[in-house]
């Protein structure tokens, strides 16, 4: 019974095998304080409390200097310049952390991706591992009832 052992490519195959890469936590690891606090804006901007809260602002600032009594107004319908000054520098911060926070994104994506590549391969070499154990056992059972038919 000198066929019971493993195929010497299986010996390799258990070579060619790396760990699984937690590739969420390797990301985080490489981002820097300041690559962190435009990945924490980026994801607060996107939703719909930043927008609410926006919304919220604008309607009580534009209501406010709308229906106030006149000693009370400190930006005049219908212009309100210092509530579009104020919206504008909003906006000229926000862009380029977004966009930052999207190139972070994109480079996380790309490393998902790619770790999703890995896991693919090390799949592909297993199932090609498994396939060649059952040839094995195939060739071992058609050797068993060959003698078996023998005798």
């Amino acid at each position: 019974m000198e066929n019971l052992q493993k195929p010497k490519s299986s010996e390799e195959l258990k070579k060619l095998r790396k760990p699984v890469r937690n590739i969420n936590i390797e990301h985080r690891q490489h981002l820097n304080r300041l690559e962190k606090l435009a990945m924490w804006i980026t994801d607060h901007v996107g939703t719909m409390g930043f927008f609410l809260i926006i919304f919220t602002w604008t309607v009580l600032w534009l209501s406010w200097n709308m229906l106030a009594p006149k000693s009370l107004l400190f930006d005049p319908f219908p212009s309100f310049v210092l509530w579009l000054f104020i919206s504008n520098m909003i906006q000229i911060f926000l862009m380029p952390l977004i966009m930052i926070g999207q190139n972070l994104q994109g480079r996380h994506t790309e490393a998902r991706a790619e770790a999703d590549f890995e896991v693919n391969i090390k799949a592909e070499r297993e199932i090609e591992a498994i396939l060649m154990h059952l040839e094995n056992q195939n060739q071992l059972i058609l050797e068993i009832l060959k003698k078996l038919e023998a005798k």
